[in-house]
């Protein structure tokens, strides 16, 4: 009789995960699609008048560039949904690949670098200005290195730096949320903090945004992969 103790066992094989074990994939797109149907159609008409930024006195460049850099951050959050969602990922890797090249290379590289012209052109003040520079520069760094750790196939810390650039392209979705907020909390200080000012005021809570929602989601994005680090075997 021939003895099986010692014979390495085979790994059952890794099963697709199914669509409606993610919870959170659905409300992701509809969260997507609702922020790209409120900000996006103003800036397909090409009508500066419809900007919901106002461009500079005398800088003709600027609402071209803003239209190019709202469209490809558009195509970054689309692609980046499907790139994130890993029943997609698992079952159409091909699927994966392409959306993942036009995520970097029609999304969030050139949305990235406009990002930085938009940001130093802001009417919003310092602080605002800074933040959007530090969050466009972020983006194009951590977008870069994802990239690069896939072309010397290092997978795994392939999807720990894409998943930190989703974050930041999702950061939009966030600041929006968190401006609302801070400008309903700030608003009994307006006869005091702010002088009297609603444009100090507004430009205060468009700093607390731009601020802190691309930190808060590469904070919680970085304790989600800490804790899918597989353990370590001693």
């Amino acid at each position: 009789m021939t003895s099986t103790a010692n014979a390495p066992r085979t790994a059952p094989p890794r099963r697709a995960p199914v669509w409606w074990r993610r919870p959170w994939i659905a409300p992701l797109m509809t969260v997507a699609a609702v922020f790209l149907a409120f900000s996006v159609p103003p800036y397909l008409t090409f009508d500066p008048s419809l900007s919901r930024l106002a461009p500079p006195e005398g800088n003709d460049l600027y609402y071209p560039l803003l239209v190019a850099h709202v469209l490809f951050g558009a195509v970054a959050m689309v692609t980046a949904c499907f790139q994130v969602w890993p029943s997609f990922r698992t079952s159409h890797p091909r699927g994966h690949r392409i959306t993942g090249r036009i995520y970097v290379f029609a999304g969030a590289l050139p949305a990235g670098v406009l990002g930085l012209y938009i940001g130093w052109h802001t009417a919003a003040g310092p602080s605002v200005r800074v933040a959007n520079l530090v969050g466009s520069a972020l983006w194009v760094a951590v977008t870069i290195t994802g990239l690069w750790m896939a072309r010397r196939r290092r997978y795994q810390d392939h999807r720990r730096w894409m998943s930190r650039s989703f974050a930041l392209s999702m950061s939009i979705v966030l600041s929006r949320i968190v401006n609302v907020v801070a400008t309903i909390v700030l608003t009994p200080q307006l006869g005091t903090t702010f002088k009297g000012s609603p444009e100090l005021l507004q430009y205060s809570s468009a700093s607390i945004g731009v601020w802190l929602s691309p930190l808060l989601l590469l904070l919680i994005t970085d304790w989600v992969l800490e804790r899918r680090k597989p353990a370590r075997v001693r």
